[in-house]
């Protein structure tokens, strides 16, 4: 804590002191989550569209230390709010109930970040592996980060046009272990 300040007082209800405590980061409210996680990916985002092949790319954005740290965020959020009434996975009415509380829908938020970062991250290796040039899958990037979905189509779109494949194999299969 900063001489006398709580943790609420502070910028994004956190203290930067070295011995900040795990109780001050999930404290934080689903507001200032949502915040720091749009915020976090948006680095990964613009190195996957400008510097694919940097090393820190390769690092950072390749590796799962992003989507791993917004598992933390999704499963806290997971657990952290009580599910309304009704509230299911078996109708659309039933899911809806869910998106009524903020930690809810922020974990379903953050499942559309750390699923989209992971598809434009294979969309430039799967590129870069078909010899695909990468000023091509910068347009497919930006539609993964805004409309996931659609993103995805239009770099498969595009790789069958110059490929002529549609298969997610990315290596050749290998003979099981003994």
């Amino acid at each position: 804590m900063i001489k006398g300040k709580t943790p609420s007082e502070l910028s994004c209800g956190m203290t930067f002191a070295p011995h900040t405590s795990w109780r001050t980061i999930i404290s934080m409210s689903p507001d200032t989550l949502f915040l720091i996680c749009n915020y976090a990916v948006i680095p990964a985002w613009l190195l996957l569209a400008v510097a694919p092949h940097w090393f820190w790319t390769q690092r950072i954005i390749h590796a799962a230390w992003i989507p791993m740290l917004l598992t933390v965020v999704y499963i806290f959020m997971l657990v952290s709010g009580d599910a309304p009434e009704g509230a299911s996975f078996g109708t659309l009415e039933g899911v809806m109930l869910f998106f009524t509380i903020p930690e809810a829908t922020l974990a379903g938020w953050v499942h559309y970040l750390a699923f989209d970062l992971f598809i434009g991250a294979w969309q430039v290796r799967d590129a870069r592996r078909r010899g695909i040039r990468h000023i091509y899958v910068v347009p497919c990037l930006f539609f993964t980060l805004m409309t996931g979905p659609v993103g995805l189509s239009l770099y498969l779109i595009l790789r069958l046009a110059l490929r002529r494949t549609a298969a997610f194999a990315e290596t050749e299969y290998a003979a099981p272990a003994a």
